[in-house]
């Protein structure tokens, strides 16, 4: 696994144009009430990663509300850049943990270097990838469209060699796979 695709900020401009395309997808749909919706995006402060002529962009997360009084819902669309409520992008968080396969010293040592990432923080994504993700609903649907299976105990690592090409194109494909995670809802526990 490599870390080439941290620095790409090709990759980086890609997933912001997913995002917006996702976007723009949800307001086309529409408010379930019927209203349109508007942009009402707020504020991200993802820690690092991100280079430099990009970093005011991704500080932004898109969200949509509708323009119905009495309704006014917020609809979050899926994201490629953000998984869930987590400060560093889902990027970071699927990649590192893929090349971490288990926390070491030398690995956690080399992740702090390249993206500032705590040991504590390792650990924490390794547990949420081995315990909690197997168990969203999201995951339980959609592992099953995945011949032959995943291997769940090596996952992220599992996951994104299903995605995987030299361009780094796999990473963009594989974030699109875990979109809906992101969404309203997308973090439920089945029990």
């Amino acid at each position: 696994m490599s870390h080439a695709p941290l620095l790409d900020a090709r990759v980086w401009r890609l997933l912001l144009e997913t995002d917006g395309e996702l976007a723009a997808e949800a307001r086309g749909k529409g408010c379930a009430c019927g209203g349109r919706l508007h942009r009402a995006r707020y504020r991200r402060k993802p820690r690092r990663g991100v280079p430099e002529e990009l970093r005011g962009e991704y500080g932004w997360r898109e969200s949509l509300c509708c323009e119905r009084e009495g309704c006014r819902k917020r609809v979050m669309p899926a994201s490629v850049r953000f998984l869930g409520r987590r400060v560093y992008l889902a990027a970071l968080v699927v990649l590192v943990s893929a090349m971490t396969g288990g926390v070491t010293a030398r690995r956690a040592a080399a992740m702090r270097e390249l993206i500032g990432v705590s040991v504590r923080t390792l650990q924490r994504w390794r547990a949420w990838w081995l315990g909690s993700f197997p168990r969203t609903v999201v995951w339980r649907g959609a592992r099953g469209l995945l011949a032959p299976p995943v291997d769940e105990a090596r996952l992220p690592a599992s996951l994104l060699e299903r995605f995987t090409d030299p361009g780094g194109d796999g990473l963009v494909a594989c974030l699109g796979f875990l979109a809906p995670m992101t969404m309203r809802g997308g973090y439920a526990m089945a029990v």
